[in-house]
């Protein structure tokens, strides 16, 4: 069984990550979706909240599981043994860093292998942290989220402005 891992913060899940998760589930008899956790980035929502957004965004994919990891994606791979990371790609930018990633991941783990998706030219543009900025403005967000989290993700922009004001 091929089973692969889509890591990332997914905070919150866009419809650009929902696509690669479409895609690579496409390609892999299993696919982990893996919340990991980004010490740059203040999260909008906690690990176990992304993961249940996930879930629910997921649910129509029957080989896609998601799940929480804290630990370097490396480890988390062969503990699941999953031989392929899935990256998605919106800019040159993205890919020098993502390249930097892989390399060191291959030399803690030699069996993982990187896969990158480049992603659909309709959401290159599309980031978690673009949502979370429309969110604070009140934009609409049906055309950037999945629908089934549209109302959590402005539910929450709604308590953090309120603790803000």
């Amino acid at each position: 069984m091929s089973t692969a891992i889509y890591p990332g913060s997914f905070d919150p899940v866009t419809l650009g990550h929902l696509n690669i998760i479409k895609r690579a589930a496409a390609c892999f008899d299993k696919l982990i979706v893996c919340v990991m956790i980004n010490s740059k980035k203040q999260g909008m929502f906690t690990p176990e909240e992304r993961v249940e957004l996930l879930r629910r965004s997921t649910e129509r994919f029957p080989n896609v599981e998601v799940d929480y990891s804290n630990e370097l994606l490396a480890d988390y791979a062969k503990e699941r043994r999953a031989h392929v990371v899935v990256k998605g790609l919106r800019a040159v930018s993205d890919f020098e860093q993502e390249v930097q990633m892989a390399v060191i991941n291959k030399k803690l783990n030699p069996k993982l292998e990187t896969m990158f998706l480049a992603s659909s030219e309709k959401y290159t543009y599309l980031s978690s942290t673009i949502v979370k900025e429309m969110a604070r403005y009140g934009a609409d967000l049906a055309e950037f989220v999945p629908r089934e989290i549209v109302d959590d993700v402005n539910r929450r922009m709604g308590e953090m402005q309120g603790k803000e004001g």
